[in-house]
């Protein structure tokens, strides 16, 4: 018999194993792949693949260009880190994406390195050169094996992420990323001298005004590469403006590979593994957090199994980086904004993103034509596309009945202390630097303030009694489904 319907009006009954229907998305027909599932033509795969490597270029390479010359690095040996993050960034969003046995969301997912592990990376190996990058390799090291390890328990939160915990979260990712941008539009670098100049914001806002005019104007295929136009165009602007650097190119060798352990065998220090797997739990929730929101995007809900997968591939990953000497590895949501835009869902194209990034690590030439790009060109692209997440965040709240109980007040609560570390970057100055970790990013503090104000409100008490008396709210229907095993 039938199951009972358990979607919107506008949505076709399906199996209880199928997804819901999503207002972001249109859900696939039938009879045919899963849009997550489908391979497209080598163009198109190509050109989207290299789509999310330009929106993720700089993201990767910035927190080896910090950690080298912090630790003590030649700037040579800081370029070599910066190749080995590209490579074994490639290598993880192909196991994020392809998948092997458990391991992997099969969505598209890409992993990069972690910008929350660099203040701690820093304060483990400052003016310690080789010796300092051995520790915080071999402390990553650690802290990936036991994030694997704890991936079958901490997938089991998703329980705790119905719309009004996810739509908070997504919103917030969305919001804490848009300083990034705004950052990259004024120049990237608060020292130099041009930082902030009008020239650096014009680019910036032209870059804009492009990429919001090729979507208005494209159509098709062309539409959904609006962002990399965009980019390409913003770029050959800037060269008569005078602020794009050619020097990468001429000092980039043509062929490099990491070499294992290229800094030494690894060493463990308790200390910096401590530090190291704080920064692993608070990746690991960012993750949970990012893989909800892409799986409402792209229709494909994302379940406990789904969860655990793409966990596993994220702690493996980072277990595996410091092998190729590269950093932590986790999930970067600006790439939710690039999928949320185009539309374009399928997790090969990531795939294809994947070993462009491969080719990148091992040709230090072809990764220096993507360093072209100006960070305020990129700065202005990137309005959008995380702009694009924080819009996704606040369509999923339209789903979460928020005049029920306090649904509003837990959003009220939440948004308001995740948004502490980007209002006010020194609130918490006087707190232990340990505890800095978790309390300097936005996402993570505003994804705890949800998760234990939903369990107060809505789990525990009169709050669980009167959910449990009241009839199905469009909270309970929107919330992620099981889905069919991958």
């Amino acid at each position: 018999m039938a199951a009972t319907p358990r979607f919107h009006n506008d949505a076709v009954a399906e199996p209880d194993s199928d997804p819901p229907h999503d207002p972001l998305v249109e859900p696939a027909p039938v009879d045919r792949k899963h849009p997550v599932d489908e391979t497209l033509p080598p163009l198109k795969m190509f050109t989207s693949g290299l789509q999310h490597v330009a929106a993720m270029y700089a993201g990767v390479v910035a927190p080896p260009m910090i950690v080298g010359p912090a630790v003590g690095l030649t700037p040579k040996e800081t370029a070599f880190l910066m190749g080995a993050s590209l490579f074994t960034a490639g290598l993880a969003t192909l196991l994020q994406t392809l998948g092997i046995w458990r391991i992997g969301a099969r969505l598209p997912f890409v992993n990069g390195v972690s910008f929350a592990g660099v203040t701690p990376m820093v304060a483990i190996g400052k003016d310690r050169g080789h010796d300092g990058i051995a520790v915080i390799f071999g402390a990553i090291i650690v802290a990936g094996l036991l994030g694997f390890l704890l991936a079958p328990y901490f997938c089991k939160l998703v329980r705790f992420f119905p719309p009004v915990v996810t739509g908070t979260v997504i919103t917030l990712i969305g919001v804490s990323l848009l300083p990034v941008a705004f950052n990259w539009s004024q120049g990237g670098n608060a020292r130099a001298d041009d930082y902030g100049s009008t020239t650096n914001i014009t680019m910036a806002a032209v870059t804009l005004v492009i990429v919001l005019a090729l979507r208005k104007l494209l159509r098709g295929f062309l539409q959904q590469i609006a962002i990399l136009l965009g980019l390409v165009a913003g770029t050959l602007i800037a060269i008569p403006v005078g602020i794009t650097d050619f020097g990468a190119i001429k000092d980039a060798d043509l062929l490099g590979f990491p070499t294992p352990f290229h800094f030494g065998a690894p060493q463990f220090e308790v200390a910096a593994i401590v530090s190291m797997c704080i920064v692993m739990l608070v990746c690991m929730t960012e993750s949970t957090a990012d893989m909800l929101a892409l799986g409402r995007i792209v229709g494909r809900p994302a379940d406990e199994r789904t969860i655990e997968g793409g966990l596993r591939a994220d702690t493996l990953g980072s277990a595996v980086s410091p092998l190729f000497n590269g950093f932590m590895c986790s999930a970067f949501a600006q790439n939710i904004g690039l999928v949320a835009m185009t539309k374009v869902r399928s997790r090969f194209v990531v795939a294809a993103g994947g070993g462009i990034l491969i080719v990148l690590g091992l040709v230090p030439v072809a990764a220096s034509v993507i360093a072209l790009v100006p960070l305020p060109v990129l700065g202005g692209a990137g309005i959008v596309l995380f702009g694009s997440v924080a819009a996704s965040g606040i369509q999923t709240l339209a789903t979460a009945a928020l005049e029920k109980g306090e649904n509003a007040l837990i959003v009220a609560a939440a948004v308001g202390v995740g948004l502490i570390p980007i209002a006010a970057p020194d609130f918490y100055h006087a707190f232990p630097k340990d505890l800095l970790v978790v309390l300097d990013s936005g996402i993570s503090t505003g994804c705890v303030v949800a998760i234990v104000l939903n369990l107060a409100f809505n789990h525990l008490g009169r709050g669980a009694d009167q959910e449990r008396s009241e009839p199905e709210t469009e909270t309970n229907r929107a919330a992620p489904a099981p889905v069919a095993a991958h």
